[in-house]
């Protein structure tokens, strides 16, 4: 396991609160030299590890009543260990299913765990039924990160992970070196942005932000009663091991037709398994920025809505169909459905289906994929 050790300064500054600013305060957290940085924008407060650059919890105030409340919309575990998954074996196995992580070097799956680039076959580790799932047995999400703070603005406070990935690691070519920035951007938005670039080789490069979320909080049940919105008008069939058969099919009429809001729970029954899909945005919607409005979600028993926007070509709904009584923070048990995944991200399988959107980074170019979250609510 490649293990990179956190910055000196940054520990030394863990065993001196006095030198941090009230917006990012950092500490140690765990075993073997990991931290947990604190991120605080007005009511809205933001904690990352930089194990596999986690997002570990983000609480708000409740937008019914306007009054802090603490209530924390993501899924995630009191300490580092349950999300240190041993090696040859996967987060399905473990007790964190990729929860807030950042995954990658290639987020969800590659079929037969191979690909081919410019005449050589590259063999991956094989992790999810002989397929690449989310990197591989030690994908990004199992690595300790480089990290450093990068704004201590109380407007837009800001930390920075920095992960150098090697040539060959669970069967990639090529060095590469990627960026993870998490910003609160006053008390309604979280930032993520990830970039990437390659020292030699040609490489596939799909990086993705994995956080469960439930608005209504993370200990509330299930997602099911949610609405969501999807803007897009197709999405990629998948066979019986979730892996696109290469066709991008439209919604209309079929369960995955969210172009109007709709409840998680009215159709699910009608999806084998749940929906762990890859939508096809249709980019007609765009800000300032030139991000495109990919999904909106609300809970209608809190009230808060959060829309989506991101410049990646699809978005992975997955309604946790997966967790099976996972001991969750503060003595919360996670069940199927306690928490939904949207991941915008590059087609899975890219690397193996010409027709779809490629994940290749070429040598001088750079990977760069932002994601905006932004909260609200619908009183």
């Amino acid at each position: 396991m490649l293990l990179l050790p956190a910055v000196a300064a940054l520990t030394a500054l863990a065993t001196n609160p006095g030198a941090e600013n009230e917006a990012v305060t950092v500490e140690a957290w765990g075993r073997g030299g990991a931290l947990l940085y604190t991120l605080t924008a007005g009511t809205t407060t933001l904690r990352i590890t930089d194990w596999g650059a986690t997002i570990t919890s983000l609480t708000m105030l409740d937008p019914r009543t306007g009054k802090r409340k603490d209530v924390d919309i993501v899924l995630g575990l009191d300490s580092l260990e349950p999300y240190m998954v041993s090696p040859g074996k996967t987060c399905k196995d473990g007790t964190s299913p990729y929860f807030g992580a950042i995954v990658g070097r290639v987020a969800n799956r590659i079929k037969d765990a191979r690909f081919t680039l410019n005449g050589t076959t590259y063999f991956l580790t094989g992790n999810d039924h002989n397929n690449t799932l989310h990197g591989g047995f030690i994908g990004y999400n199992n690595i300790l990160w480089r990290s450093r703070v990068a704004s201590k603005d109380p407007s837009s406070p800001s930390v920075e992970f920095l992960l150098y990935s090697y040539n060959t690691e669970q069967g990639f070519p090529g060095d590469i070196d990627v960026t993870v920035t998490y910003t609160l951007s006053g008390e309604n938005e979280l930032r993520v942005e990830l970039i990437a670039s390659t020292r030699n080789k040609m490489t596939p490069v799909n990086l993705a932000h994995h956080s469960y979320w439930n608005l209504a909080g993370h200990n509330s049940g299930s997602i099911l009663n949610h609405t969501v919105k999807i803007l897009a008008s197709h999405y990629t069939p998948v066979d019986a091991l979730l892996i696109p058969t290469g066709e991008i099919a439209p919604v209309a009429k079929t369960p995955f037709d969210f172009l109007e809001p709709m409840s998680i729970g009215s159709r699910i029954e009608s999806v084998p398994g749940g929906y762990d899909h890859n939508f096809a945005l249709d980019k007609t919607v765009r800000d300032d920025e030139g991000l495109y409005h990919a999904v909106t979600l609300e809970d209608p028993v809190s009230t808060r809505k959060m829309e989506i926007w991101t410049n990646q070509p699809g978005v992975q709904f997955y309604s946790g169909n997966q967790i099976v009584r996972i001991e969750g923070k503060g003595g919360a048990v996670y069940s199927k459905y306690a928490g939904l995944c949207l991941e915008t991200q590059g087609f899975p399988n890219a690397v193996n289906q010409p027709n779809f959107p490629s994940v290749i980074l070429n040598s001088g170019d750079v990977y760069n994929h932002v994601m905006v979250h932004k909260f609200s609510s619908s009183l």
